[in-house]
């Protein structure tokens, strides 16, 4: 339902923090992407597989973690989990940032991924505001993740050529150090934190069914494509860049910024005519199709023009379904185990990232780019396949009411 109710005070405050810790927590997995590829070559052990190992692994510690996460957020607050899980991120940041081969760099990686708040901080997101407001403060931390990406992109490069891949690492640890700070300072504490939904929110078989009901497991799978194939664009975009078109890698964060910057005038008509036009199925196909076209062009052109192109693609499409992708979830799980099943869909959006990693790496370093891009085409035409085949939800109307809670 639309409102026109605009968001009180308190609100504007949760959902400002918590987009901004949010914000702050990516930038510690979309920082690397455009680095590791490049920087990590020169280190002892340093292969295909073993930097995606180290891209992806960070998403499989996310993944294993963020259903734990969400369920004891549902029991013991959410606050008290997302500072642990900053601490865990940020001693992995350290001991990434000192590593000397690639064996200390997966390890801090893994440390980092422990830290699973994700889920935490959606389902906080959705405990402090009410119902009416809930879509517009999930996009409007979707659309932060949607910024995180576009800052990491320039940021990146920027702090590894000033201070290398240790830099970025020591960068992230201080993130870390600030989104602690954020969440003591600024997220207020939501009048009841585990509240009357404490009992059916922790109840473990609703992990079950953040796996098994129709429209989750529907957009689970998209966040896993997703995150796959973006994590195995950046096995081989920074080399192409640095190779194919003689970009040196301390200019990477101009190309990047340029064409993040022309992605914004391509994704926002995606956003009116989904919103205002009433389209959001067709526009979320669209962005399927955007990054479908985009893996396309990335791999099977050695024209500097298509090339931009293609990443002008791709950011549009990434960026819209990475905004509009919690969106929907918030529409589909009902309150009383927002964290578990927020959990459940966190836990598929990182395994994506490490099958993107761990197997892109793979792919790559036996058969090559070429079966790479295969893989990610089939990925996005799946997807594609599955979306075009069930509708997406477009209001909550169709939200399945919990079961009775029984004292037993």
């Amino acid at each position: 339902m639309i409102t026109e109710n605009p968001m009180t005070g308190r609100e504007r405050r949760a959902v400002g923090s918590l987009a901004l810790l949010y914000c702050f927590r990516m930038l510690g997995l979309f920082m690397v992407l455009p680095l590791l590829a490049l920087y990590a070559s020169d280190l002892a052990g340093a292969t295909p597989t073993m930097i995606g190992l180290a891209l992806g692994i960070y998403g499989l510690t996310q993944a294993i973690l963020q259903v734990p996460f969400g369920w004891l957020s549902d029991r013991v607050g959410r606050k008290p989990v997302i500072i642990f899980g900053l601490l865990l991120f940020a001693l992995g940041s350290v001991i990434a940032a000192v590593a000397d081969s690639m064996n200390g760099i997966i390890l801090g990686r893994t440390l980092q991924g422990s830290g699973a708040i994700a889920s935490t901080v959606m389902a906080l997101v959705a405990d402090l505001t009410r119902e009416e407001q809930r879509t517009k403060a999930m996009a409007l931390v979707g659309i932060s993740i949607g910024l995180s990406f576009a800052v990491a992109m320039v940021l990146g490069p920027v702090v590894a050529a000033m201070g290398g891949l240790a830099g970025v690492f020591w960068f992230t640890a201080v993130l870390a150090a600030v989104g602690i700070a954020i969440v003591i300072l600024l997220v207020p504490t939501p009048h009841s934190a585990i509240g009357d939904h404490q009992e059916e929110g922790a109840r473990l078989e609703f992990i079950g069914r953040g796996f098994v009901d129709e429209s989750l497991v529907r957009l689970n799978f998209g966040v896993f494509v997703l995150h796959f194939i973006l994590v195995a664009c950046f096995l081989v975009v920074p080399s192409v860049l640095e190779q194919t078109f003689g970009v040196g890698r301390e200019q990477h964060w101009l190309v990047y910024l340029t064409v993040l910057l022309l992605s914004v005038f391509g994704m926002v008509p995606l956003m009116i005519l989904a919103e205002r036009g009433k389209r959001p199925r067709q526009m979320f196909l669209l962005g399927i199709t955007l990054i479908f076209a985009a893996v396309s062009l990335l791999d099977f052109t050695s024209t500097t023009l298509v090339f931009y192109g293609g990443l002008f693609l791709f950011f549009v499409g990434f960026n819209y379904l990475e905004a509009t992708l919690p969106s929907l979830v918030s529409k589909t799980v009902f309150a009383g185990g927002k964290g578990t099943a927020m959990g459940v869909y966190s836990s598929c959006q990182f395994m994506g990232a490490f099958a993107g990693g761990a197997g892109g790496g793979w792919l790559l370093d036996n058969f090559g780019s070429g079966v790479l891009t295969g893989a990610c085409l089939i990925l996005a035409g799946g997807w594609w396949l599955v979306v075009q085949t069930s509708p997406v939800p477009e209001t909550g109307e169709n939200v399945p009411s919990p079961p009775p809670v029984t004292n037993a």
